[in-house]
């Protein structure tokens, strides 16, 4: 290949995505660009690199050898250029130093705030961003370097899209993942009861999360969640656990949903655990957060401090 062309930073953001899909309709479709447009840029690296990088068949898209050594390194490269643009604009007092968190939506609306806001240390920092998304979504944009961090649920039996040896984690929080179906008031004097149970042998409608969701990752690896499975009925699919919420409230199934989450559901009374708190369907999982192994700001790389010694 000739090298006709000047490196273009939007080229290695597609790389990244093509690398992680190998799919050019998909991968143009997270990059907001029609797919012609989007096969054009990635010739384009190919061409500026001097050999083919992903190899086109009929039975898909691959990663040539040159390729994975390649792709490997493209995130650490944008993390590291986006960090030196930050440092560098704010050594010149052009820009307040910001920080960029992706977190899932549940600890969008629950952990986040409260986290950062009960922290004094962290408060004087000032300003920060927050991406909310589903997990599939927020572990992209920490791999392709649009975010320093990544607040999610964890779980060990969980499969996360993230190459470990390029990330470090701390533990912030916990949490349980618990089914949850609306209350039926009781009779004068009792407590209300989950519209179904999931501890008896008695099927019932599963209201479950998709493959971009974390939670639905976690669950769908528990053991003792898989052999209830024959007693479930799937009946709506979602990415959101906010939205599972609002159909178990209604009484449309059973979502296993962050205990933080349902809280304040169970505490109105519309909502009631589908599981004692012994149960094994009740999930005790961590609240995590990641970021890149490289360097990233001085504000983020304070932070991060910050965040280390609080764990300890």
């Amino acid at each position: 290949m000739q090298n006709r062309h000047h490196l273009d930073l939007t080229w290695l953001e597609d790389c990244v995505a093509l690398s992680e899909s190998l799919n050019f309709s998909k991968a143009a479709a997270v990059r907001y660009v029609t797919q012609p447009a989007f096969s054009r840029r990635i010739q384009s690296l190919e061409e500026w690199v001097g050999t083919p990088l992903f190899e086109r068949t009929r039975r898909g898209v691959h990663l040539t050898r040159a390729g994975e050594l390649f792709c490997k390194q493209v995130p650490d490269l944008i993390r590291a250029l986006y960090a030196l643009r930050s440092e560098t604009l704010d050594l010149a007092g052009q820009e307040v130093p910001e920080v960029v968190f992706s977190a899932t939506h549940a600890l969008s609306f629950t952990f986040f705030p409260a986290w950062l806001r009960n922290n004094e240390k962290i408060a004087r920092f000032g300003a920060f961003q927050l991406l909310s998304d589903t997990m599939r979504a927020c572990e992209r944009m920490l791999n392709q370097g649009e975010t320093q961090f990544l607040l999610c649920h964890y779980h060990p039996q969980m499969q996360l899209n993230l190459d470990m040896a390029r990330y470090f984690s701390v533990r912030v929080g916990t949490d349980w993942l618990r089914p949850y179906a609306s209350a039926v008031p009781g009779k004068e004097g009792e407590a209300a009861k989950p519209r179904w149970s999931v501890e008896n042998k008695k099927p019932f409608p599963l209201l479950s999360y998709s493959k971009e969701s974390g939670l639905g990752r976690i669950v769908a690896n528990t053991a003792s969640v898989n052999r209830r499975k024959r007693g479930m009925e799937v009946v709506f699919t979602s990415d959101l656990a906010a939205t599972l919420q609002v159909m178990a409230r209604s009484g449309d199934g059973v979502a296993w949903l962050p205990e933080s989450l349902a809280a304040l559901e169970v505490s109105n009374g519309t909502l009631c655990p589908a599981a004692s708190e012994q149960s094994d369907l009740c999930i005790p999982v961590e609240i995590r957060l990641y970021r890149p192994a490289g360097k990233l700001s001085r504000a983020a790389e304070e932070l991060w401090t910050i965040f280390v010694e609080d764990r300890l």
